[in-house]
């Protein structure tokens, strides 16, 4: 119940992003996506490290999406509060996909080819749909694609280790730490 309440508050979230931003109230999506962050870390077990794995998954996504915009292969319509970067509601979209990373796309641990795979079809799809409902131009459509294709298919992979190293689960094994259970001998 609970992967199925993290999709579902991902793809809300998403859908009010990209319609305020489409519909000049990017504020709107950002609220929106706000609140489901919110509620997200409020009921994470390691809150501490939730709320780091969100506002890193944030950055190093706006810095990606703000890269591409600098390059003048997407236009936002609304929300930029700088030239040249992606508006604030990219933003909240990123630190909304960190909240998936440790419920519904925790089974992609341990599986990097299938991680990469599933963000070189995923990044674009997105992005297309979201030109499709008018939230972002591309000039050339293609080359646009292709990047955010390059681009997710190398980035969520290293978002899921992240997230998994975050999650005190060690990436390789799959395993948490163990605590020593061997005590030393007393004199």
């Amino acid at each position: 119940m609970r992967i199925l309440a993290n999709v579902l508050a991902f793809q809300a979230g998403w859908l009010a992003c990209v319609l305020g931003g489409a519909y000049q109230r990017p504020w709107l999506g950002t609220a929106v996506a706000a609140v489901i962050v919110a509620v997200h870390l409020a009921g994470a077990r390691a809150r501490a490290r939730e709320a780091a794995l969100v506002g890193l998954v944030a950055v190093i996504g706006f810095t990606w999406d703000s890269a591409l915009v600098a390059l003048g292969w997407f236009d936002y319509g609304s929300g930029t509060v700088v030239d040249g970067a992606a508006p604030l509601w990219i933003l909240a979209l990123w630190a909304l996909f960190a909240t998936t990373l440790n419920v519904s796309l925790r089974w992609l641990r341990g599986r990097p080819l299938l991680a990469a795979a599933l963000g070189a079809v995923g990044g674009p799809l997105a992005f297309y749909t979201g030109a499709s409902l008018g939230a972002v131009t591309m000039p050339d459509a293609a080359v646009a694609l292709f990047a955010q294709g390059a681009g997710y298919a190398a980035l969520l992979p290293m978002l899921v280790i992240v997230a998994q190293r975050l999650d005190g689960i060690h990436p390789r094994s799959g395993e948490r730490p163990r605590p020593c259970l061997i005590s030393r001998p007393t004199s």
